[in-house]
C-alpha cells in the first residue's frame, strides 16, 4: 500500500493506553492495573477519582519542596509569558547566569563553573565528556580509561550505563564504551545490616582503586565517577571514610573524581551537596532532579575553576568545549530553579532535613522484625527496605508492595528488586513520616 503524502491531524483520539511506552516499568503489568496520577500539592498524590496518595519518594527522587509550589509555579508561569526560548548556541538569557551563580555559591571549594543540561544523564556524559576533554588539551591525552562501581547507576546515555554497575541496565546493550573499569560496590549485609548513616565497615574498598591503577597505569586513567549515596540501586551510603580515600587516591595519581549528585544534590542528605556532608572536594559535580523540585527539566555539572581555565586559551573567537543541548539553559527550567533555590533557602529545607534524619531512621528502623525483612539502611532523609525475595521470582515481594501501597493504602514509595526506598519531599512532617511506615508496615503484612 503506498504511503499518503501527508495525514491530517485528528482532532480527538481515543484515549487508551496502547501507544505508550513507559520507561523502566512492566507495561504489561501496569496496563492491567494502572497506577495514574491526576494532580499534586505538596506532600500528596491525587489519583482521577481524587483519592489521595501520600508521596513517600519525592516524584522520582526530584521533588524536594513538594508539589506545585506557588512560587515555583508563578515563576515558570510569568517566563512562559515573557521569553519562550533563545539560541542556546552563541546566545544566552540573563537567568542563566543568575541560577550558574547561586548553584556555583551553594558548591564547595573552587567548584565555581555550572555547565547546563536537561537531565541527570545528560549531566553524566556532560562531566565524562569533559573530563576526556580537559585531558586531552592538558597534553595527556592518553588518559582515556573511565571507572565507575559496581551497582553503580549514571543514567541511561552510553556514557552513564558504561561506567554504571547494574547489570539489567546494561546488558541488552553491547559493549557499550571501551576503556571502562569499575570498583567494587561498599555493600556488605553481614558488615552493615540496620545501619543508621554511614556504615563503620568499607573504607578500604577505596583502594581498589590502587589495584586499577597499577593494572592499567594512571598515564591511562582520565576520572572517577561515583555516587556518594547509592539511591536506585537500592540506598547504599558510602561508608566511614570511603569517599576520602577516594580523593587522596585520585590526588596521587592526577584522575579526576566526579560526584553523581543527580539524587543527593539540594538537601537530600541535609546539605546543598553530599561533597559539603562529606567534606570531600570533587572535581567535578553532576545535578539534576532537585534543582527545580521537578517541575521542569534541568540538570548539570559543576566544575573546578582549574578544569574551565585549562580550556580557555587559544583564539578568543573560537569554541573551546564542543559539546551543548539545544535546551540547555532553557528560561522555563531556570526561572523554575531560581523560585526553587528560593523556597529552599527561606524556608531551611536543607537544615530540615538534617533534622528530621533520626526522625525517618527511627520509624524506618522501627520496620525491624516485620514479615520478609532483612536489612533498613537510613541516612539523610532517605530509607531502604530490603526484603526477601519469593523463590519464584526476584523483585516479585516488592512490586505487589508498591502496588498494594499506591491502590489500597494510598502511598508511593519507590522500588529497586526486592528493596523499598523512601525519599520523602523535604516539606514532610515528623507525623507524615510517621505515617508513611505505618501504612508500609501494614503493607508488608499483607505480601508476606
Amino acid at each position: 500500500m503506498p504511503l499518503a503524502s501527508s495525514r491530517p491531524l485528528a482532532p480527538a483520539v481515543p484515549n487508551d493506553l496502547g501507544s505508550f511506552w513507559l520507561p523502566f516499568t512492566p507495561n504489561r503489568a501496569f496496563k492491567q492495573a494502572p497506577r495514574m496520577i491526576a494532580r499534586a500539592k505538596n506532600m500528596h498524590y491525587y489519583t482521577p477519582e481524587g483519592r489521595a496518595v501520600l508521596d513517600g519518594s519525592a516524584g522520582l527522587w526530584c521533588v524536594n519542596a513538594g508539589h506545585n509550589r506557588d512560587p515555583i509555579v508563578a515563576a515558570i508561569q510569568a517566563q512562559a509569558a515573557e521569553l519562550d526560548y533563545p539560541p542556546a548556541f552563541q546566545f544566552s538569557h540573563s537567568k542563566a547566569f543568575e541560577l550558574a551563580s547561586r548553584i556555583a555559591a551553594l558548591a564547595p571549594g573552587d567548584l565555581e563553573q555550572v555547565f547546563f543540561c536537561n537531565s541527570g544523564s545528560e549531566a553524566v556524559d556532560t562531566a565524562l565528556k569533559v573530563a576526556l576533554a580537559y585531558h586531552n588539551v592538558r597534553g595527556e591525552a592518553s588518559r582515556t580509561r573511565l571507572i565507575g562501581r559496581e551497582r553503580g547507576y549514571h543514567g541511561v546515555g552510553f556514557g552513564g550505563i558504561s561506567v554504571g554497575g547494574i547489570v539489567n541496565n546494561r546488558k541488552h546493550f553491547g559493549a557499550l564504551l571501551a576503556g571502562v573499569d569499575h570498583l567494587p560496590h561498599t555493600y556488605n549485609r553481614d558488615e552493615q545490616a540496620f545501619t543508621r548513616g554511614e556504615p563503620d565497615w568499607g573504607a578500604h574498598l577505596a583502594d581498589e582503586l590502587d589495584r586499577l591503577v597499577a593494572l592499567h597505569d594512571a598515564s591511562t586513567i582520565a576520572a572517577v565517577i561515583v555516587e556518594p549515596m547509592a539511591g536506585s540501586t537500592g540506598v547504599l551510603p558510602a561508608p566511614k571514610g570511603y569517599l576520602q580515600r577516594l580523593r587522596q587516591i585520585c590526588d596521587k595519581h592526577g584522575i579526576l573524581l566526579i560526584f553523581d549528585e543527580v539524587i543527593t544534590g539540594f538537601g537530600r542528605l541535609g546539605y546543598a551537596f553530599a561533597a559539603e556532608r562529606y567534606g570531600v572536594e570533587p572535581d567535578m559535580i553532576t545535578f539534576a532532579k532537585g534543582v527545580t523540585s521537578g517541575t521542569v527539566p534541568m540538570a548539570g555539572v559543576v566544575v573546578r575553576k582549574g578544569i574551565y581555565e585549562a580550556f580557555m586559551r587559544g583564539p578568543e573567537h573560537a569554541i573551546e568545549l564542543f559539546h551543548g543541548y539545544t535546551y540547555s539553559a532553557h528560561p522555563l527550567a531556570c526561572a523554575a530553579g531560581l523560585a526553587t533555590l528560593d523556597i529552599y533557602r527561606d524556608e531551611g529545607l536543607f537544615e530540615r532535613a538534617r533534622k528530621l534524619e533520626p526522625v525517618i531512621a527511627d520509624a524506618a528502623m522501627a520496620l525491624k522484625g516485620s514479615p520478609n525483612v532483612l536489612d533498613i539502611r537510613t541516612v539523610g532523609l532517605v530509607a531502604a527496605v530490603d526484603l526477601a525475595s519469593r523463590p519464584d521470582a526476584v523483585g516479585k515481594r516488592a512490586y505487589e508492595a508498591m502496588e498494594r501501597a499506591f491502590h489500597e493504602h494510598g502511598l508511593m514509595f519507590r522500588i529497586a528488586g526486592d528493596t523499598l526506598a523512601f525519599s520523602p519531599p523535604l516539606i514532610v512532617s515528623e507525623d507524615e513520616i510517621g505515617e508513611m511506615f505505618e501504612k508500609t508496615k501494614a503493607v508488608l503484612a499483607a505480601v508476606a
